[in-house]
């Protein structure tokens, strides 16, 4: 495969919103490419500028003859797992999910998706 056909493989982009000591950004990695992000001041800009770094990232990997990981599709995922956690640290999730009036498994799934 050639640069062109990986960059329309469907990798996952996130972006984040940032406003911090920079100022206001928005900042993109692609999750499958280790190391490979960017920033742009609006969300065109920052497409652009993942799009650029996806790119010149897939070029490096090919000219040096190094694997390039393929897209994960969420069919793959169940959307489960487990977690083997402290007892304690059980108990503290179950009082606070209790005090927000919602399950344990929301609250864990709110926790994680910050």
């Amino acid at each position: 495969m050639e640069v062109n056909d990986y960059m329309k493989l469907p990798y996952t982009r996130l972006v984040q919103e940032m406003n911090d000591e920079s100022g206001h950004y928005f900042f993109g990695r692609v999750l499958e490419l280790d190391g490979c992000q960017s920033t742009g001041d609006t969300l065109e800009e920052l497409y652009e500028c993942l799009n650029e770094a996806i790119e010149g990232y897939l070029e490096v990997k090919l000219e040096n003859n190094m694997p390039i990981p393929l897209p994960e599709c969420v069919e793959d995922y169940s959307g489960k797992f487990n977690v083997r956690l402290p007892k304690s640290l059980h108990q503290r999730l179950a009082i606070e999910a209790k005090n927000e009036g919602v399950s344990l498994n929301q609250l864990v799934l709110y926790k994680l998706a910050l």
